[in-house]
């Protein structure tokens, strides 16, 4: 399966995952421009719509979508996302004929109520919640929810590839090098980021291991970031620490 990051709106990501026989699955068409282009220049067959939860930017393109290619849209259970969509929740699975494809459905909520991600095919699709060296903000979930969703992302096989929706990667690794200035891979994929956008090419995707290696919100169990926690008055309960991490990322403008 090849993975092919769009880029869309302000700093989305579209995820186009393609086989070599031309069969395509898009995931959260903000918009349809991109995907129709890449499409006609790859010469690929939409075969399926991936949505990971209902905000615009990552649903806004599908009708536009589905007006030229009458395919299945896959979805979470959530009256907002009004197209009509297979509704799927954490247990399914998503398997497919064209690509042959098969993706376990994982609930993740936090960034959203009902936020869900896909993972299989070497790729975790992950949405708005679990970013390179950052995470999703608790738009409407509470810390507690978004730090077990996260938990339950990185217990997966650590060479997935992270799809995540926006190319957030190298604020989030200023915030993430705050929390743990020692952190030898976290300075090494900061270099790495920056080397890649200084040439405008995508951060991402990026192996689950490397972002247990250098995402804080994967680490609040480690010595520097329960460090970080008692300096900033948190001792002992890592929610607590993760919401205090999540908290300062809000205001952080480094």
């Amino acid at each position: 399966m090849h993975v092919v990051p769009l880029p869309a709106l302000a700093d989305n990501y579209i995820w186009l995952l393609h086989d070599d026989a031309g069969q395509a699955i898009v995931v959260d068409p903000g918009e349809a421009t991109p995907v129709e282009a890449a499409l006609k220049e790859r010469g690929l067959q939409l075969r399926a719509i991936l949505l990971t939860h209902h905000h615009h930017d990552h649903i806004g393109g599908t009708e536009a979508l589905l007006s030229k290619h009458p395919v299945p849209v896959y979805a979470p259970h959530d009256e907002r996302i009004a197209v009509a969509a297979l509704r799927v929740g954490g247990g399914d699975v998503v398997a497919l004929d064209y690509p042959r494809a098969r993706f376990d459905v994982i609930a993740v909520p936090g960034h959203t109520s009902t936020h869900i991600a896909y993972a299989g095919e070497g790729v975790l699709l992950c949405g708005d919640t679990l970013f390179s060296m950052g995470c999703g903000r608790l738009f409407e979930g509470t810390p507690i929810q978004m730090l077990a969703s996260l938990d339950r992302l990185a217990n997966l096989p650590g060479d997935l590839l992270v799809c995540c929706a926006h190319e957030y990667t190298a604020a989030n690794g200023r915030f993430a090098q705050t929390i743990e200035p020692a952190n030898a891979a976290l300075a090494a994929r900061q270099q790495e980021v920056a080397a890649l956008r200084a040439h405008d090419r995508p951060s991402l995707p990026v192996t689950l291991d490397t972002e247990r290696a250098t995402n804080p919100f994967l680490r609040t169990d480690c010595d520097a970031v329960i460090a970080w926690g008692r300096h900033h008055g948190v001792d002992g309960d890592r929610v607590a620490r993760f919401a205090a991490l999540r908290a300062n990322k809000d205001v952080f403008r480094g």
